[in-house]
């Protein structure tokens, strides 16, 4: 079907919007992925979608037409380890480089992707740059161990065009959400997901349990998806969608991290993370436990 009648169905407000079925959200955003759409047309999907926001069938939709014209990492003999990351730091340093590597030292393959959607930031990328880790130009396997960074146009030049809309319209959009739960591999992964509003959290479960997904879930630190080293959070896993309470919530925050910087510049931030690593500072509780979870979930593949 056309884009025009599907934003006819979507772009009747909030109350009167009709929902998609998987199958017509998979066909709208592949025909957006594509190209075969105008800039109009583009913006048109984007702000009727701001407005009703999208149903987890739509959104495993969205993915299903994501993951088709993926390029993928090539599977290993371990599960990767998927870090979106899209938001960085504007507060406390981002602590998304840290968590990739003390994964990766529990020898698992670990992919961040991400690109600049928030250009006040500081980014992880910039970071993992700093400890020398370079994105990558090209899609390879992934050893047990390492750390590697994809831009999010080597994995879909589609998504990254969708993404970039946001700078003319001012206003996220479904790619937004789906560059956070994608699965980018042939192989087995887990991908580490989080939400910054506690009613996202319904809707991304359920969307995992649509669509079989193996994810780590919780509010994330200034929407990264590193654990806020300050609280212990709500923890849920999902097994091949199935899902695994992990760890409850508790109340509380630390009014100081021991070590933790409060400069959230790059150089600063690649220091903190070298000295945690090499012991001189020590790991972060709700990050270390954010370890331990992510390695339960990998015993279980």
């Amino acid at each position: 079907m056309g884009i025009s009648q599907y934003i006819k169905e979507i772009g009747r407000g909030a109350r009167g919007a009709k929902p998609l079925t998987r199958e017509q959200a998979t066909d709208l955003f592949g025909q957006v992925l594509d190209g075969s759409v105008t800039d109009l047309e583009i913006g048109g999907f984007c702000l009727a979608m701001r407005i009703k926001g999208e149903t987890p069938e739509e959104m495993a939709g969205f993915l299903d037409a994501t993951h088709v014209r993926l390029n993928r990492f090539p599977a290993g003999d371990r599960p990767l380890i998927v870090l979106p990351s899209y938001n960085g730091a504007r507060k406390l340093p981002v602590l998304t480089p840290l968590l990739a590597l003390l994964l990766a030292r529990e020898g698992l393959p670990v992919l961040v992707h991400g690109a600049a959607t928030e250009s006040t930031r500081v980014l992880a990328s910039n970071v993992l740059a700093a400890l020398d880790v370079q994105p990558l130009t090209a899609i390879r396997k992934i050893a047990n161990g390492e750390v590697a960074f994809a831009p999010t146009e080597l994995l879909s030049p589609g998504l990254k065009r969708l993404l970039d809309v946001r700078r003319v319209v001012g206003l996220r959009n479904p790619a937004h959400s789906v560059v956070k739960l994608m699965r980018p591999t042939d192989g087995p992964c887990i991908v580490i997901a989080s939400y910054t509003h506690p009613e996202y959290a319904k809707s991304m479960a359920a969307t995992f349990e649509l669509t079989g997904t193996t994810a780590l879930l919780s509010r994330g630190l200034e929407g990264e998806s590193v654990a806020d080293p300050r609280r212990t959070a709500q923890v849920d896993g999902f097994v091949r969608g199935q899902h695994i309470a992990l760890q409850a919530q508790q109340s509380g925050t630390l009014a100081e991290v021991e070590g933790l910087p409060k400069e959230i510049d790059i150089a600063t931030t690649a220091g903190y993370t070298r000295r945690v690593l090499a012991g001189e500072l020590p790991v972060p509780v709700a990050i270390a436990q954010q370890v331990q979870h992510v390695l339960e979930l990998a015993a279980r593949l």
